[in-house]
């Protein structure tokens, strides 16, 4: 799969002209790990599902491994600090025992406010729940940047 080029607009701290390619979760963490202000990476894992009352072709696209609906399972917010690998994160996603099958990622200036990372946590959310998935960058469980739009 080729890796998804993007403008750090999901990064404030990064001058908006600036342009790279995140390939893989390793690229995300040394990036975000050189900003001049400390970041939070703020994480949406979600479950592939049927939609409600899914039609024939629906349902054999998904068995097939195509299509479905992404649902928000869990979320988390870590520090760059707190992560060494998309390896660690993925064990302690284990630890939940909560399925799921990618992960949609964005980052902020950390603003030493956990109410605050809690509200971007929320509309991030959201904003998935609605379908506004080319917003952020999704990682499969082996670190591997996904194009889901």
């Amino acid at each position: 799969m080729p890796p998804i080029s993007l403008t750090y607009s999901f990064l404030p701290t990064i001058d908006k002209a600036h342009f790279m390619t995140i390939a893989t979760f390793a690229d995300l963490l040394q990036e975000a790990r050189k900003q001049p202000k400390p970041q939070r990476l703020l994480f949406v894992f979600v479950r592939a599902e049927l939609p409600d009352f899914p039609d024939a072709d629906q349902r054999r696209r998904f068995e097939q491994g195509e299509g479905g609906v992404l649902v928000p399972v869990v979320c988390v917010d870590k520090s760059t600090e707190e992560l060494t690998s998309m390896a660690a994160l993925v064990e302690e996603s284990r630890r939940t025992e909560i399925e799921w099958d990618l992960v949609f990622t964005a980052a902020m200036d950390d603003p030493k406010d956990d109410a605050e990372v809690e509200r971007q946590l929320q509309r991030m959310m959201e904003s998935l729940q609605m379908g506004n998935i080319t917003t952020y960058l999704a990682f499969d469980h082996h670190g591997n940047a996904l194009n889901v739009g």
